[in-house]
């Protein structure tokens, strides 16, 4: 039975464990389709060997995503979030089934032809990429505030659990499709044309994963009274005073700190992920496995971290702390660099594995703090700030990463 108030009146509905499913599978698949394209490095490696795809396609799925999100921040409030959403997913879903015509049209014989074709599809996923990561961050902050109608404390408690269950599923979607594309590439490994069977399978399944998604992405108002919240009867979902927010340059001036953690923590890591582990680690006892080794161990640790901060006593709060934490950070770079020239393939996943969780624990630190105390259409705003940070720190990422291959030809 649902709880009731002390007039009768239901407050909380069934169903809590459904949104959290809802929630994890929401954050899954907004980079499942992209975290589709990265797992698939050894495939496009072979097609593609002279135009260094794992750098070049997350470079121009970046500036579409960083200015797609840009212009959604600016006008946030004038969009529906929820046909935003739809429309992202519904994206996502169609770009991952083109990579499979694509490659079923072309009879995967690569070319530039070919190449121009994924490029375009990378910069369709980070225009849906736009939609969704900025669109689901800023609706769960906003709709929880305002269907509690409680303190901020209980809405702040709220945001965190379903926010760090979102972000959660985002890093499950690189775990998953590293596990999917190391059993699709063993299936086929002694067959004739086995690489590109696999990369046909995995493509497939992919694009299954996306479609049913898409079809089960409802507006998370629905989903998060499913989870227990809903409105008082005879209480309007809007406090007049929540109309009276800060503006955008406000927000961003008191949170500039946390805006500049999100830049920095995603530009440390992809200058290093995916493009240095695919390309400028050595060749190793693994053979071709390798990077997709260490990638999945990558994939993995990242999901790991961001169920860390869930544990609250170890989850770090301080303004200060997260900062030096994530300064703290800059020392992979000469780590990365003399284990790739010095050290064997051990070192490098157990180097790879810390990348991703502190990449993972200190995202969902800085997510899930930023927006306490703020009201919900603030907290909303500045939400989509925080995922525009966060894509420009992507963007610097895949720029510097193209700083290894100095003195290696190019």
């Amino acid at each position: 039975m649902p709880n009731q108030d002390e007039s009768g009146a239901p407050v909380r509905l069934q169903g809590k464990y459904a949104a959290i499913v809802v929630c994890w599978l929401l954050g899954n698949g907004c980079l499942f389709s992209w975290n589709s394209m990265l797992t698939i490095e050894d495939y496009y490696a072979y097609l593609f060997p002279k135009y260094h795809p794992s750098r070049v396609l997350t470079l121009v799925y970046q500036p579409f995503a960083l200015g797609t999100l840009a212009i959604l921040a600016y006008n946030e409030a004038k969009i529906n979030t929820r046909w935003r959403n739809l429309f992202g997913y519904t994206l996502f879903f169609i770009s991952t089934l083109l990579v499979l015509v694509l490659d079923l049209a072309t009879s995967g014989r690569g070319g530039f032809g070919t190449y121009i074709g994924i490029c375009v599809i990378s910069a369709a996923f980070g225009v849906a990429d736009a939609n969704v990561q900025g669109g689901m961050v800023g609706d769960l902050s906003f709709m929880l505030p305002e269907l509690i109608q409680v303190d901020f404390s209980v809405a702040d408690l709220f945001w965190f659990k379903f926010s760090s269950l979102f972000l959660a599923g985002l890093a499950a979607s690189g775990a998953l499709t590293s596990a999917l594309r190391l059993i699709t590439k063993a299936a086929f490994q002694n067959s004739k044309d086995g690489l590109r069977k696999g990369a046909i399978l995995f493509f497939a399944i992919s694009s299954i994963f996306e479609l049913l998604l898409r079809r089960d992405q409802r507006p998370v108002s629905s989903d998060l009274a499913a989870g227990g919240i809903c409105t008082k009867p005879g209480e309007t979902n809007h406090n007049p005073n929540d109309l009276e927010r800060l503006s955008n340059k406000e927000l961003l001036f008191q949170n500039i700190d946390y805006a500049l953690d999100m830049f920095l923590i995603y530009a440390l890591t992809l200058s290093i992920f995916p493009g240095f582990l695919s390309e400028d680690t050595g060749s190793h006892s693994l053979g071709g496995w390798y990077s997709l080794v260490l990638i999945a161990m990558y994939n993995v640790w990242d999901l790991i971290g961001r169920y860390v901060p869930l544990v609250k006593c170890i989850k770090l709060e301080s303004r200060r702390g997260l900062m030096i934490a994530i300064l703290l950070r800059s020392l992979f770079i000469p780590a990365f660099y003399f284990t790739a020239k010095y050290g064997d393939q051990g070192w490098m996943i157990m180097l790879t594995s810390f990348l991703g969780v502190s990449h993972g624990y200190l995202t969902v630190c800085v997510l899930t703090s930023a927006p306490r105390g703020y009201k919900g259409p603030e907290q909303n705003a500045l939400g989509n700030i925080l995922v525009l940070f966060l894509l420009g720190g992507l963007f610097a990422g895949v720029t510097l990463d193209w700083l290894w291959l100095i003195g290696k030809g190019w």
